[in-house]
């Protein structure tokens, strides 16, 4: 039997799929104010901030960058798997 699907919170009510989330960066660097841009040029480009400063940038596999007001770390942590840190 195939394990239902796992909602990410990244903050403010906003939820994701975490088996689509490929990564979790920062969003102060160059490439990733970049990325950002084009992805917003491409339309792909999601603001899950909630018009809060941006501390997270997720990249899914459907190649949406989703811009989240939760920082990276707290974001990963409710990535791993219940159980992952016994």
């Amino acid at each position: 039997m195939s394990e239902p699907s796992r909602l990410l919170n990244i903050g403010y009510g906003n939820v994701v799929l975490a088996i689509r989330v490929i990564a979790i960066v920062s969003p102060q660097s160059a490439p990733m104010r970049r990325l950002r841009e084009e992805a917003a040029q491409r339309g792909k480009l999601i603001d899950a901030t909630q018009g809060r400063r941006t501390r997270s940038i997720l990249i899914t596999d459907s190649d949406h960058v989703i811009l989240s007001a939760v920082n990276p770390d707290t974001v990963a942590g409710r990535l791993e798997p219940e159980g992952a840190q016994e």
